[in-house]
């Protein structure tokens, strides 16, 4: 187990490698000048001082020459600085991880928790009005585009009945405190954790639905019902550990695609997380603050993959097995 890990570790470090030379051979071959954007309208017409910016950020200097000077600044933990906001791209990134470390967190305990409970539910009674009607839903909501969810929310919730606030994840006159603090920023997390939910809630619940009707029909489920198990005892302590190993397979793998919705997300809900700063960035052309971004997210995918081969290993022992005989 020990060498499996480290060897899709290393693999890790590999792809982040290679994930980091194609995000900045990408970046720099859009078109656009960055020290235009980093002199301003004002400066963009003076030469002299366009070299100067491109001297002093090593901008005037071969590709291939600027690719290996940044990865090998990234070896070290620094990003570089933004030109923009004029401060380290580290802690700009530091500051917003955490809202959305939270916000796809808290969407995805959401979609699975509810998705595996609609789908667990639905395959225990297939053919009832409640299985066909969560079906339909789950299809609706399936086909229903991110930022589209999010725009009907905000006007549901905040023209209609003004229950929920749409912006930000701090009001200004938030009760001050530890508890004030978390209720304020749990009241502000409603609506971007349900919009970025809702979609994988509906992939996940036809998905478990599938499986557990697979997994219900097996032996070994039969086996436990023959010793006369309660039938609650049957389906989440037997089928549901076998059924939720495709539930986990599609969360790893749909895990960039998640980020990637986010980024819409805290768009719609000027949620101040890495998809806002991600977006900003493209619009003033902080290619610096971007790269750092694209970092971030991809280690935060390969991690999540790499998190998923090994929640295999808990959730099926047969999977831990054919590990160690491999070894």
């Amino acid at each position: 187990m020990l060498r499996s890990i480290a060897a899709r570790i290393a693999q890790a470090l590999g792809l982040i490698l290679a994930v980091v030379a194609l995000n900045f051979l990408l970046i720099h071959i859009t078109p656009g000048d960055p020290a235009t954007v980093i002199v301003g309208e004002s400066g963009a017409g003076d030469p002299e001082l366009l070299e100067e910016i491109r001297a002093q950020y090593g901008l005037d200097r071969p590709v291939i020459v600027q690719l290996g000077s940044y990865i090998g600044r990234v070896a070290t933990g620094d990003l570089g600085e933004s030109y923009f906001f004029n401060q380290s791209v580290s802690s700009l990134i530091a500051n917003r991880l955490w809202p959305t470390v939270l916000l796809v967190a808290t969407a995805l305990t959401f979609a699975v928790v509810a998705g595996t409970l609609v789908g667990v539910f639905t395959a225990r009674r297939p053919e009832s009005p409640l299985s066909h009607s969560a079906t339909v839903l789950a299809l609706v909501g399936f086909s229903m585009p991110v930022f589209w969810t999010g725009i009907m929310l905000v006007i549901l919730f905040a023209s209609v009945w003004n229950l929920l606030p749409v912006q930000g994840w701090h009001d200004v006159s938030y009760t001050p405190g530890v508890l004030g603090n978390i209720a304020d920023v749990a009241e502000h997390l409603v609506l971007p954790a349900l919009t970025l939910g809702l979609i994988y809630l509906a992939q996940y619940s036809r998905l478990s639905r599938a499986s557990m009707l697979e997994v219900l029909e097996s032996d070994y489920v039969r086996t436990a019902r023959a010793k006369g198990l309660s039938e609650s005892s049957v389906v989440y302590k037997h089928a549901l550990r076998n059924a939720i190993i495709p539930v986990v397979t599609v969360i790893g793998l749909q895990f960039g695609a998640l980020l990637s919705g986010a980024l819409l997300v805290e768009t719609v809900f000027n949620w101040p997380g890495l998809g806002r700063l991600a977006f900003d960035s493209i619009l003033r052309r902080d290619t610096s603050v971007l790269l750092g971004v694209l970092l971030v997210s991809s280690v935060m995918v390969i991690a999540a993959n790499l998190l998923t081969d090994l929640l295999y290993t808990v959730i099926d022992p047969r999977i831990r097995l054919r590990e160690r005989s491999r070894v």
